[in-house]
């Protein structure tokens, strides 16, 4: 009985301390690109990168968390439609990669990397 209290304890003290932490202000701009939220789903003009090529490359959210983040989006190359990028989390900054893509940034600068040796300087375009 005792042990079996004891993890109820330990549960009951884990539960409380992510909801303490769920409560406290997120930093999720530095997490990944914000968006106007749900409404920006499917939307492509929004988040468009500018690059040192000439080119646009518009970034199209798929999916936005609660405060607005883009989690996962369509990365608009010209190579035969959008490519499946999903956020990763960097703490500063941050990084979606897609298969043979990725894009690095903070703030409205970022770098769009297509593989290892072939890396274009970006800025975002606001609508």
């Amino acid at each position: 009985m005792h042990a079996a209290f004891h993890k109820f304890i330990l549960s009951a003290v884990s539960f409380g301390f992510a909801a303490c932490v769920g409560v406290l202000p997120s930093r999720a701009a530095d997490l990944g690109l914000m968006t106007s939220g749900p409404a920006a789903i499917g939307n492509c003009s929004e988040i468009v990168f500018t690059c040192e090529n000439g080119r646009q490359y518009p970034l199209c959210p798929i999916a936005v968390s609660v405060v607005g983040e883009v989690v996962t989006a369509s990365l608009h190359t010209g190579r035969g439609g959008g490519m499946h990028v999903r956020m990763i989390p960097m703490g500063v900054g941050y990084r979606y990669a897609g298969r043979g893509v990725w894009l690095d940034g903070f703030g409205e600068n970022a770098l769009l990397s297509f593989g290892k040796h072939s890396q274009i300087a970006c800025t975002i375009l606001g609508s």
